[in-house]
């Protein structure tokens, strides 16, 4: 059995810069987006995932709900590609045009951002103020299954929060969701 080493970034600690390649043939700097929008949301996804499915098009409409806020979401994809049906490049711009992406969408090829963030399932969200400090981390609502249900929108709620300068609770809920894929060499 391999054990592969995941870090936790902790609520409340800076999250790790990262200078990754995204499907739009750019590379993308954490410290860049935190240079330009007022909170930055890098939400953990795989493109074989069922619930990255269920919550994709939440996770569009929190992007344009709050865009004109200063806001930003950005999928990060850290999942291993070590099967030619798993994740990979050329899988990520299929999936972000099958889905018509309105957010960018990165590449973590080593693994070591996932693994710094402390990714363990997909999706997760960790929401970033402009300092770099993370300030929520985890679900993006309760209720998975049903998109129109009755139910906590975590990470809706913690960027209101933060816009409106009030303490997030909870500021952390449990990673739900696939397992993320890691190497194993």
């Amino acid at each position: 059995m391999n054990i592969i080493e995941v870090n936790d970034t902790p609520v409340g600690s800076y999250a790790p810069d990262f200078e990754l390649p995204g499907i739009d043939k750019k590379v993308h700097h954490l410290s860049q987006y935190l240079e330009n929008f007022r909170l930055v949301c890098v939400v953990s996804l795989s493109n074989q995932c069922d619930y990255v499915e269920m919550y994709i098009d939440r996770l569009k409409k929190i992007q344009t709900e709050f865009a004109d806020s200063g806001f930003t979401l950005i999928g990060l994809n850290g999942c291993s590609s070590e099967d030619p049906d798993s994740d990979n490049f050329e899988q990520m711009k299929a999936f972000a045009e099958r889905h018509q992406l309105n957010f960018p969408y990165i590449w973590d090829s080593a693994q070591d951002v996932s693994r710094s963030f402390g990714v363990i399932r997909t999706p997760t969200a960790f929401l970033i103020d402009s300092r770099g400090i993370v300030r929520y981390k985890g679900q993006i609502d309760d209720h998975p299954q049903a998109a129109s249900a009755q139910g906590v929108d975590y990470l809706r709620n913690a960027i209101v929060c933060l816009w409106q300068n009030q303490q997030i609770q909870p500021a952390q809920t449990e990673q739900i969701g696939t397992l993320c894929k890691w190497r194993t060499t």
